[in-house]
Order: C-alpha cells, then sequence, then structure tokens
C-alpha cells in the first residue's frame, strides 16, 4: 500500500507544455488511493483540458475565483482548498508561476491557494534549459525551499524547444516516487518497531469443538494501519478472525491459540519498542484435546480447565526499552481493576473498555475508552470509531517519543 493512499492531494498545473503529463500524474495518484482535486491556471488549459483532469480525478476542476459566465456562480474558496489538502503539489511549475509563489502576487486561484497552505507543498519545475539555469530562476529555487517548500528536481532530455538538457519536468512515476519517499522519511514513527496482538484465542475441546469469544480484531488491525501510516514497522499477531490487511510495513502472524500468541510475542518482543495487547486472549483452556470429536451422549457434560499462559504479564516481566500497552475490558469497579492490572503487568499505559458503556465492546464500530498510565493519570474519551480510537492510542505513542 502507498504511504499516499487515504491521502488528499491537491494538484496545481500551470502553464507549460509539460502540463500534458498531469493526466498521467492524476490517474497515478488515483491509482496509490489518494484523493485529487485540481487547480489550474487559465493558461494551463491551452495545453490539457479541464474535463480531462476532473474525469480523472473525479472532481471539478477550478480554475478561477468564480465563474465569470454564471451571475449566481459560488466563489471558489481558496482557503477552504488548501485547508482540504494534506499534499500540495504544483506541477508543471513554470517561471512565471515561481516567480508569484516567490513574491505573493496572487492574480490566479493556484498562488491565492498556495499563499493559504498549511500542509506540505511540493513543485516540479518545467521550462526550458536557458530559462532553468538563469539566476532569477536559480534564485526562486531557493528562496522557495527557504519558504519550507520541497522541490522535485527536473529531469534532462529533449525539450520543447528543440534543445536537450536540464528544465524537463519529471516523468509522473518519478514524481509519485519522490513523494513516497519523501514523506515516508518524514514520517514520526519511522525507525519504530510495534508489536500488536489482535482477535481472540481459539483453545481446542476436541477436533471440532473449540471455546473461544466474540472479540472481531478490529481495534488492533486498527491500530497496526495506524501505526504503519506513521512509519512503524509492525508486526501484527493475530487471533482467527475474518479481517484482512494489506500494507507493506505490516507483518502479519495468524495463530489460533494462546499458546501460539505467547510463542509469536516472545519471539519478536526483544527486538520491538512498542507493544500493544488489543488480543482478547483465553484465560483457560481445556487440560485436554479430545483426538476424535466428542459425541453427544451424557446429559451433564464438563470440560476440565487449566490457566493458559499470561502473555501480558510475561512480557512485562521481560520489558527493558519497551513502551507495554495493554487493554482491560471490565464490567464492574474498572478503574481499580485496571490500575491493579498496571502495577501486575508492568505497564506504561492501559486502554480500558467497560461492557457498560453503550457502543464499547466486542464486534462493534465503535468504542469508548479511558486511558490510564504508570503513573494512574486517568483520561476518559467519548465515544468513537475504532478508527479514531487507533489513531488516538497511536499518539500517545508519539508523545512518549516526542516526536
Amino acid at each position: 500500500m502507498s504511504v499516499l493512499s487515504g491521502k488528499k492531494v491537491l494538484l496545481g498545473v500551470s502553464g507549460g507544455i509539460a502540463a500534458y503529463k498531469t493526466a498521467s500524474l492524476v490517474r497515478l495518484f488515483i491509482k496509490a488511493g489518494a484523493q485529487v482535486q485540481v487547480i489550474m491556471t487559465p493558461a494551463s488549459k491551452d495545453f490539457v483540458t479541464p474535463l480531462t483532469l476532473s474525469t480523472l480525478s473525479k472532481n471539478p476542476v477550478h480554475s478561477s475565483f468564480y465563474n465569470e459566465e454564471d451571475e449566481n456562480a459560488v466563489w471558489n474558496n481558496h482557503v477552504e482548498l488548501a485547508l482540504w489538502a494534506d499534499v500540495f503539489i504544483i506541477a508543471p511549475a513554470t517561471a512565471n508561476t515561481l516567480s508569484k509563489m516567490v513574491s505573493g502576487n496572487s492574480d490566479n486561484l493556484l498562488i491565492a491557494t498556495y499563499l493559504s497552505a498549511k500542509c506540505p507543498v511540493y513543485f516540479a519545475p518545467a521550462m526550458d534549459l536557458d530559462m532553468y539555469r538563469h539566476p532569477s530562476t536559480v534564485a526562486a529555487f531557493s528562496t522557495l525551499q527557504s519558504y519550507g517548500n520541497t522541490m522535485i528536481p527536473a529531469e534532462s532530455g529533449e525539450l520543447a524547444s528543440g534543445l536537450s538538457g536540464e528544465g524537463r519536468m519529471a516523468e509522473p512515476e518519478n514524481i509519485i516516487t519522490f513523494l513516497e519517499k519523501d514523506i515516508e522519511s518524514k514520517l514520526p514513527l519511522r525507525g519504530k518497531k510495534i508489536l500488536i496482538t489482535a482477535g481472540p484465542t481459539y483453545e481446542a475441546i476436541d477436533p471440532v469443538r473449540f471455546i473461544g469469544n466474540h472479540s472481531s480484531g478490529k481495534m488492533g488491525y486498527d491500530i497496526a494501519l495506524a501505526a504503519a501510516h506513521e512509519g512503524a514497522e509492525v508486526v501484527l499477531v493475530s487471533g482467527p478472525t475474518h479481517l484482512q490487511i494489506k500494507h507493506d510495513s505490516i507483518k502479519t502472524i495468524r495463530v489460533t491459540s494462546a499458546q501460539e500468541m505467547y510463542d509469536a510475542c516472545h519471539n519478536y518482543f526483544e527486538d520491538v519498542d512498542v507493544m500493544i495487547a488489543a488480543a482478547a486472549v483465553a484465560d483457560y483452556r481445556p487440560k485436554t484435546v479430545a483426538e476424535q470429536k466428542i459425541k453427544k451422549s451424557e446429559t451433564d457434560f464438563s470440560i476440565p480447565l487449566e490457566k493458559t499462559k499470561d502473555i501480558l504479564f510475561s512480557l512485562g516481566e521481560k520489558k527493558t526499552k519497551q513502551f507495554l500497552i495493554g487493554f482491560a475490558l471490565e464490567t464492574e469497579n474498572e478503574i481499580e481493576h485496571a490500575k491493579l492490572k498496571i502495577q501486575k503487568k508492568n505497564l506504561d499505559l492501559i486502554v480500558l473498555n467497560s461492557l457498560n458503556d453503550e457502543g464499547a465492546g466486542f464486534g462493534k464500530p465503535t468504542n469508548k475508552v479511558t486511558f490510564i498510565d504508570k503513573h494512574f493519570t486517568i483520561e476518559p474519551l467519548e465515544l468513537k470509531t475504532k478508527e479514531e480510537v487507533a489513531k488516538d492510542i497511536i499518539t500517545k505513542i508519539k508523545n512518549h517519543y516526542n516526536v
């Protein structure tokens, strides 16, 4: 999965021959999973049509502050466009557009939006060889980068003038690669390894029956994806669940029983920076597992149980540098039980769920949690989607590492 997946990309197109390449660029953004909106300067419409880019982006193209032919036209809010974007890329960035970006001459919608942008801004220059090397252009490159913008260097090759040399806008594929690498290098959890457990465990009674619980695994999977989106390398140890996850930074280990989850966690724990135990691990398992299916015969039937190994307790004993996060699902005396769990299992943070809270618990898209840290600081949160709770947990990790 591309780091651009889910990103809101605002593409600014200025008036140079390289504008024809933006059709391919928009297509590649969409293929990477990004949402795309396009702003065109009036001159750029001589090289590529708004219809082409609106069709590919699946959004209307913006090119002026309002439609002069419609007396009831609504003002195109450049501030709203700027605040919408996670990433703003101006490609091609002509000498004229670069000059306006430097001086703040906002005589078109693209420059006005650029001046309102709060997100990272990238620009991909495109012009003829002598223009690219001109002192005013070189100075513009330097000035724009000093403003915090990122330049995607032009490439060498055949130019529209017939000359050959530097000034050709980077190819769309190379722009996508540049953006992905640059964004990844700046992600706050880059270089951190996170181990996460998710889902239930199934403890076998015989070849066809088991003891389990209602955990869907969604909370753990959402945490894994949120961590990967922030640059972490994730190992997800998942109990039986129908959920699937696909991300280049997530390695999924499928297990069934508590013992298998215990072994997998201990296999990876020593090398990770963070451990998040979101799985609903069985506390007990049958002492013996029947080799054949148990036949229905007696009216009453009992199964002797034994305790499973406490994964979180054992990891708390081994903890050295790891930031250890546990989950607690309680039905009574929730805060007191959670505090005892923090002490007993050597946790840095616990995420408390109560089955008494509407919208919380197994098999639901929402959760209502309370954070309690090792100093017993209590932070209750409102009901949120599990995706939002996952982001809150990742924020706790970022705060721990001051990133």
